[in-house]
């Protein structure tokens, strides 16, 4: 049977194998478990997460375009997984569990309503690939995860519902001042007070008045701070690896988007020396949301034993994400980091400083043309047109 009509039902148990009965730490997105007592709760965890997947049969983009993103659309669907995540920290919280078959709160169909394939929705498709070609990147053509991270960081400012502050940090370098003017936009770096609008000063005036202390969240944009690093030349570079693992066990993280040849994966967390993720390469048909609002949201989850690679298969041009819902929550990030970085044993993958150097360019002039370090590699790497990789499911 040729490979490109292979359903997924037909190659679940083929393709899969079974979580390892391991005395290993699993880590998930911050998370520690046992594989030998806790399976049953990794697995839970690990299809709780939002599986976006290649679809078809969705509306052509740009009224004419394709109606499908099979063989070019990976890590496009890659970057919808890892802001998805961070709309589940941000509105459902790490802790949220998806039972199948079961209504879920209200705000969790609205988080799948953002990523619908259709051009109304926040993050669709249509919209990543769109923003592209506002960009210089035509539909149908591949996205290396810097790019992906700052089409991202451009949609985000239109949903005003989770008024988030997306922050791309270029030059492997994340600088704390830059963050906090973002999320905290009404006031100067020492804290001080520089409302500018009018109406926003009493808001926050009237929050500090009250009995009760400053809710963080009402002058703190949530963050989502997205790092593309290259880790080496053509492979990774051994000395990042131990530093990379330890992203995944900071309870900020949202994960790596990256891959191998032919392919772009959604990394999640790791055991022993393995990378765990989310595969973005199965056709599912695209999903249209009920007259109420609610989502059918089975194909949004993967329920298969997770998938799992060598950590040093992984490509070296990857991005990193963390979430940080509060300042407290980003303060204490960056001293998780500074800790890291000062150990010996490991190399650090950036560099954290307090404020922008005098050579730096400001991120806001940036433009989502990516160098030839990130896009000719990433072209030949992620994905292939070969029908021959492809996971048809009907």
């Amino acid at each position: 049977m040729d490979a490109a009509t292979l359903t997924y039902d037909t190659l679940r148990f083929a393709e899969f194998e079974e979580f390892p009965q391991t005395e290993e730490p699993v880590w998930i997105l911050g998370r520690e478990s046992s594989a030998l007592t806790e399976k049953d709760d990794i697995l839970c965890d690990i299809s709780s997460r939002l599986w976006f997947t290649y679809r078809k049969n969705f509306p052509p983009i740009g009224g004419t375009g394709p109606t499908s993103d099979t063989g070019w659309g990976c890590m496009l669907r890659c970057g919808q997984m890892i802001l998805g995540e961070a709309l589940v920290f941000r509105h459902l919280g790490r802790d949220w569990r998806w039972v199948k078959g079961k209504r879920q709160r209200e705000e969790y169909y609205s988080i799948l309503n953002a990523f619908i394939d259709k051009k109304d929705s926040y993050y669709s498709i249509h919209q990543i690939a769109q923003m592209g070609v506002g960009e210089g990147k035509s539909i149908g053509q591949w996205y290396g995860p810097n790019t992906v991270a700052q089409v991202l960081k451009k949609l985000s400012v239109f949903d005003s519902w989770s008024r988030l502050a997306v922050h791309v940090a270029m030059d492997n370098t994340v600088v704390i001042e830059e963050i906090k003017r973002l999320c905290m936009p009404w006031l100067d770096y020492a804290g001080a007070a520089a409302f500018l609008d009018p109406e926003l000063e009493r808001e926050l005036n009237g929050f500090t008045e009250g009995a009760c202390a400053l809710d963080q969240s009402a002058v703190w944009k949530p963050l989502v701070l997205l790092i593309p690093l290259r880790l080496g030349l053509s492979e990774i570079n051994e000395a990042y690896i131990e530093t990379l693992k330890k992203c995944f066990m900071l309870p900020q993280s949202l994960g790596v988007i990256g891959g191998k040849p032919n392919s772009a994966h959604y990394f999640i967390g790791y055991v022993g020396e393995e990378l765990i993720y989310l595969d973005p390469h199965t056709t599912q048909p695209s999903v249209e949301p009920c007259d109420d609002g609610l989502v059918p949201d089975d194909s949004y989850h993967c329920e298969h034993p997770p998938c799992r690679m060598h950590i040093r298969e992984l490509d070296p041009s990857i991005a990193v994400g963390f979430f940080c819902s509060t300042e407290d929550d980003f303060d204490d990030w960056c001293l998780r980091i500074r800790k890291m970085s000062g150990r010996r044993e490991a190399l650090p993958m950036f560099e954290l400083v307090d404020r922008q150097p005098s050579h730096f360019m400001s991120s806001d002039v940036l433009n989502l043309t990516p160098d030839f370090s990130d896009s000719d590699h990433l072209e030949r790497f992620f994905d292939s047109e070969d029908e021959e990789f492809e996971i048809l499911s009907l």
